[in-house]
């Protein structure tokens, strides 16, 4: 079991492929996750990226784009381990103390759904503000 498993769902009302394709550029991956190292081992087009996770921290990260009626529920998965050796030694420092893991876990749940809401905003705002569900995308 990871030290660190943190699992998020947020619905955005845009079609899957284009919640996908908001996470495709690995330039924007260190603005999102300052902390991890990114390696898509999975690039499952509109269904979602999968990485491996290296340097301080090792595992694994997931971006799911579901289907869900007009629009995606995006799921995100982070299952981290603190790296062996001296290069994960700032990394166990975070899950010191019987709180830590569930301090940084909570850190890392609210920096998804930051994201995750940030995304909404854009995906979903057009001239007239955020589109309704059952109302047609921007441009259809």
């Amino acid at each position: 079991m990871a030290a660190l498993d943190v699992i998020d769902e947020t619905f955005v009302l845009a079609e899957p492929a284009v919640v996908a394709a908001a996470f495709a550029d690995p330039a924007d991956w260190p603005h999102r996750w300052p902390d991890l190292e990114l390696h898509v081992f999975a690039d499952r087009g509109a269904a979602g990226l999968r990485w491996s996770v290296t340097g301080r921290w090792v595992g694994s990260a997931e971006v799911w784009c579901e289907p869900v009626g007009d629009g995606t529920v995006l799921h995100w998965f982070l299952r981290l381990d603190p790296a062996p050796g001296p290069d994960g030694g700032s990394a166990r420092a975070l899950l010191r103390g019987p709180r830590g893991p569930a301090r940084e876990a909570l850190r890392r749940q609210r920096a998804a759904k930051a994201i995750a809401f940030e995304l909404k905003a854009r995906l979903e705002g057009g001239p007239d503000g955020p589109r309704r569900p059952g109302t047609p995308a921007v441009g259809t």
